[in-house]
């Protein structure tokens, strides 16, 4: 199994205050020794860095940057301009909700890579037809 991970789920992870925390870390452990894999972007990792220094520091920032990106759970796709037009396209399409860019990337990635589950606290998700786990 393919599950995308969110910056909402990343900074739900990180932060014991988030209001997902508990459910965060409920997931993170059922997810454990399955057969799956978590699938990220850099945009989201931009997004999750950026957040989490802005609301915890730079130290958390510079902790959770490093542990993403020498992280074997979690491999990070690349947006690249073919993903962009695609995340575009999405975009336009989805004139009725209020979808960020960056959310749009993230379902390109997963629909370029058949990936159909998201760990997410991020609506958009399932209001665009992905299974959020729970």
């Amino acid at each position: 199994m393919k599950v995308f991970i969110d910056t909402s789920a990343f900074y739900a992870l990180m932060d014991w205050r988030d209001k997902n925390h508990e459910k965060a870390l409920k997931i993170r452990d059922s997810l454990r020794g399955r057969d799956m894999r978590l699938h990220s972007s850099n945009y989201i990792f931009d997004e999750s860095v950026t957040l989490i220094r802005t609301k915890l520091g730079f130290d958390a920032a510079l902790n959770f940057g490093n542990k993403i990106r020498h992280s074997k759970a979690v491999k990070m796709l690349k947006v690249t301009e073919e993903v962009e037009n695609t995340a575009w396209e999405i975009f336009c399409r989805y004139k009725d909700k209020e979808l960020s860019f960056t959310d749009c990337t993230s379902f390109a990635l997963m629909e370029k890579f058949g990936i159909k589950n998201a760990f997410a606290f991020d609506e958009d998700f399932e209001r665009v037809g992905y299974m959020v786990l729970k």
